[in-house]
């Protein structure tokens, strides 16, 4: 009898569970973590999305089997969400798909359209499921870089042309998590005629879709005229609404990258609890003034992180967009790598963060910072990271933190 499974072979140790484990370690053992590691939403959904979860719970028929690929209503409700924010015409029937969250719905697609040996182009830093879901698929990687600018596209024709079989798919995700780069509706145009050019499926991974900064909203792949040839996008409730505990997302798109999701998704699940999809309807078609708060908590957030790290010793770069501060290591700790970096940090500051390298090897140098812990929580953070690389040796500036 082997052990030796193929897809768990080309699984390498997942090195932010490891910090994690630590982090579980230290809180048992009575240390106050301030935990920037996952991107956890500390905030509550809204009260009347809380209350249509409760009313729907207490019906007798919502506790049978739900529809796999949605309930009628929340298809219509996320077609409805890109008309009014994007300017997008989305048929609920045959271009949307509801996913127990978008890690999920990414999961899913690549097992629906991913033959061992296809090559898949995907970002590198990344959040896992955009490699990992289709390595377990059976494809292979090739590493494009994040940043939205020539050498972007320079990587994508050198891997056209030199890559055997010729890649099948791009990945991408902006507001990207980690980096947190952003791109315009200019540099969607131009994926798109990519894509169409080589023959390419792109799948677009928008979770952070509504917390963007400084006035400039995120736009969606599927404004451009004909991007639905050849794309599919993800969204997500988690952090728009505060509900990522409740796994809601979507696919919208290319009806043929549907079709084949929906289908494999049919034999994989019966949808998520029928109450909550519910709920999800009330959260896209109620109030919005939500959104925009939470928008502007994260925007305090993040100038709150970035002002008292600075003054710590600690220069991180402001995020445009998400929930997260992509930062590199201190100069004067670099040498530690990312991984020791942020196991020390968690040891001797109480500070969790997420290592670099766990997004991928060109992530290493950089921690993701996320921006989970009230204001005071983050001037904490600061005050504690000051005196960790104080005893470092590193010079700090001579007004304290915070």
């Amino acid at each position: 009898m082997s052990e030796d499974f193929y897809r768990i072979k080309r699984l390498p140790p997942y090195v932010i569970a490891e910090v994690n484990a630590m982090r579980a370690a230290a809180r048992a053992g009575g240390e106050d973590i301030i935990d920037l590691g996952m991107g956890n939403p500390d905030l509550p959904p809204p009260e009347h999305v809380i209350e249509k979860l409760v009313e729907v719970a207490r019906k007798p028929s919502a506790h049978g089997y739900s529809q796999s690929k949605g309930i009628p209503g929340l298809r219509k409700a996320q077609a409805n969400y890109y008309g009014r924010r994007f300017g997008v015409d989305v048929d609920p029937e045959t271009e949307v798909v509801v996913t127990m969250g978008s890690k999920e719905g990414l999961a899913s697609l690549a097992t629906a359209i991913t033959a061992p040996g296809d090559v898949v182009l995907a970002p590198n830093p990344s959040y896992p499921i955009h490699t990992f879901g289709f390595i377990i698929a059976g494809a292979t990687i090739r590493a494009v870089p994040t940043t939205p600018d020539e050498a972007y596209f320079e990587s994508l024709e050198r891997a056209m042309a030199f890559t055997v079989p010729a890649p099948s798919v791009l990945v991408m995700g902006y507001p990207s998590n980690p980096t947190a780069e952003v791109v315009d509706l200019a540099f969607y145009e131009r994926v798109v005629a990519f894509a169409k050019k080589h023959k390419l499926w792109v799948i677009s991974d928008l979770a952070y879709s509504e917390l963007y900064y400084d006035g400039k909203p995120t736009p969606s792949i599927l404004q451009v005229p004909g991007a639905k040839d050849v794309a599919i996008e993800f969204t997500s409730l988690s952090k728009t609404y505060s509900m990522a505990g409740w796994r809601m997302g979507f696919g919208v798109g290319n009806k043929t990258l549907i079709a084949a999701m929906t289908r494999v998704k049919s034999y994989l699940d019966y949808g998520a609890f029928t109450p909550i999809q519910a709920a999800a309807c009330a959260a896209l078609n109620g109030p919005q003034d939500i959104v925009a708060r939470n928008r502007e908590l994260y925007h305090k957030r993040r100038d709150v992180l970035v002002e008292s790290f600075g003054r710590a010793g600690w220069d991180i770069p402001s995020p445009r967009a998400s929930m997260f501060a992509w930062a590199p290591l201190p100069p004067a700790l670099a040498h530690l790598g990312s991984l020791e970096f942020t196991k020390q940090l968690l040891t001797h500051a109480h500070v969790a963060v997420a290592p670099g390298v766990g997004y991928g090897e060109n992530g290493e140098g950089y921690v993701r910072i996320a921006m989970v812990e009230n204001e005071q929580r983050l001037r904490q953070a600061a005050r504690n990271v000051k005196k960790y690389l104080t005893s470092m040796g590193v010079n700090t500036p001579a007004r304290g933190a915070g």
